[in-house]
């Protein structure tokens, strides 16, 4: 899809590519501002044949590795299409992991050259001091090896990438090799891993193609309507089908104002910022997406109240994007039938296929899955650390496997209970563990409340719920923002952890002792 992408630019050129909506976007300004385009798909195919001529021109070719610290948007996408052409693989610079584990990760990827912006080298640099408010930071980038500098170059930046001509003029612009039709590696993303063993996800270009084409699939983009997010996954499926494709602002209330304005076909965002945006009075048109992140009915609904012709949730994984989708209408159902029966995630989406192993963990595979981590041998199957029930083509998970709480000897996956406490007037919440005397642990439910929610009120049908969860019924209750991590702005478990154990959370009734939970009985690991 990348290279009918490259082709498709060149056709309708003078047509918008990636737009946005001119004025202060906060949301407090009056009038709907102006559409602006901020790249046309000429300028884009453009771009990206200057960014493989320059890249050419420095010595980089089949196999090699280039580091990229570029915002999500325009010129990120046109990193992606040089590196395809030139046969490079794109290793992800992430500045929210921290300079420790970031240093690891980029020695183990081994970049050639690194790619940066100025806002990532003003992180790496004179800005840090502020950068760390806003819980960013990065090593300086040129212990990696070269950096140059991509887009506006600001005073103290490394040297712009070189860009010879225009295509058909200037240097070495008949000699820039086509390696488009390769199939070698194509992007390393980092995920878990810790500063002495970090873990990346090598995708190859096959099953990025692969992953993109089941998202256009899914999502169905048609030309010409607007589609709002940020991702590659987003940019090119909507892309390649003739969609502009508006990059999400960085505010709650400036979102609102991009939907109000722009009427997009289709949203995608994460479920923090789609709640973010909602108490910001939001309006959704077309269809919603959001994944990343545990997706609740609740927030599904909530979405479709705001307008939306439908919302989905989409699970999925570093790993391998998309693996299945539900509609809100369905999720909703399946929680009031299932109560207590597990997260459905939905149907299976293009080819994928599933089993379930001995401990009762999903696994995956399909033309979308990874080929391996970095440093390790290809994989045939996905491990998703998720328990799950999947029945025909639909996925239910019942928790992950590494959040097991163990209380007494019983073993309490919070997934499988999780959706049954999104009650209305919650936004997001959450079971975690909490340390015990003697390795034991208290089950917490950490709630975060929607604005304006009745704090009593939602503690009533708390409590209702609290008492249908036999076994697994919670110890403490704590009213309190749920923590978030990661560029996914996942749940912080941990984080949560600690925050119940500093003593501010409700104490409950005492549960009713499971009989499973005498002294004569071996604990699970």
């Amino acid at each position: 899809m990348i290279n009918e992408l490259a082709m498709a630019l060149r056709r309708a050129s003078d047509l918008p590519a990636v737009i946005g909506v001119s004025g202060r976007l906060d949301g407090r300004l009056g009038g709907r501002g102006a559409i602006r385009t901020h790249l046309t798909r000429g300028q884009l195919s453009d771009l990206a044949e200057s960014f493989a001529r320059a890249l050419h021109h420095r010595g980089l070719g089949d196999g090699d590795t280039v580091g990229v610290a570029i915002r999500p948007g325009g010129r990120s996408l046109a990193v992606l299409l040089a590196a395809r052409k030139l046969g490079l693989r794109v290793a992800a610079l992430d500045p929210t992991a921290g300079p420790d584990v970031l240093r690891a990760r980029i020695a183990l990827a081994s970049p050639a050259l690194v790619l940066a912006d100025a806002t990532a080298q003003a992180v790496a640099s004179w800005a840090r001091p502020l950068a760390r408010r806003a819980q960013l930071e990065l090593p300086a980038l040129d212990e990696f090896g070269p950096v140059v500098t991509v887009g506006r170059r600001l005073p103290g930046c490394a040297p712009s990438l070189e860009m010879p001509g225009r295509a058909g003029a200037g240097v070495g612009a008949r000699a820039v090799p086509d390696r488009s039709d390769s199939d070698g590696d194509a992007v390393i993303i980092f995920t878990s891993g810790t500063t002495a063993r970090p873990r990346a996800v090598v995708h190859t270009w096959a099953s990025l193609d692969a992953g993109m084409r089941a998202v256009t699939e899914l999502v169905r983009p048609l030309p010409s309507r607007p589609v709002l997010g940020g991702t590659l996954f987003v940019l090119v499926p909507a892309l390649a089908s003739g969609a502009p494709v508006a990059l999400p602002a960085r505010t709650s209330g400036g979102i609102a104002r991009q939907l109000a304005r722009l009427a997009p076909q289709a949203t995608y965002l994460t479920p923090p910022v789609l709640r973010g945006a909602l108490d910001a009075r939001a309006r959704f048109t077309g269809r919603v997406y959001s994944g990343s992140a545990p997706v609740s009915a609740t927030l599904l609904g909530r979405v479709k109240a705001a307008g939306a012709q439908a919302a989905y949730g989409v699970y999925a994984l570093t790993e391998m994007f998309p693996v299945a989708a539900v509609e809100g209408t369905q999720k909703a159902a399946f929680d009031e039938a299932g109560d207590l029966a597990g997260d459905l995630v939905g149907d299976l989406v293009g080819e994928v296929r599933t089993r379930i192993d001995s401990a009762g963990q999903l696994l995956l595979a399909g033309p979308n899955a990874c080929d391996r981590y970095l440093g390790e041998p290809p994989m045939d199957w996905v491990e998703t650390g998720d328990q799950a029930v999947v029945t025909g083509d639909q996925v239910v998970l019942a928790g992950r496997s590494k959040d097991m709480i163990l209380r007494g000897a019983e073993n309490i996956y919070p997934g499988l209970y999780e959706p049954a406490l999104q009650v209305p007037g919650v936004s997001l919440a959450i079971l975690v563990g909490v340390p015990a005397q003697d390795q034991d642990e208290r089950v917490a439910a950490m709630v975060e409340l929607e604005s304006g929610a009745d704090r009593a009120a939602v503690r009533a049908l708390l409590r209702a719920r609290f008492e249908s969860m036999g076994s697994a019924r919670p110890d403490l209750l704590l009213f309190a923002p749920v923590p978030l991590s990661g560029r996914s702005r996942k749940p912080d478990r941990a984080a949560a952890s600690r925050l119940v154990a500093g003593g501010s959370a409700e104490r409950l009734l005492a549960r009713r002792p499971s009989s499973r939970d005498g002294a004569g009985k071996d604990r699970r690991s």
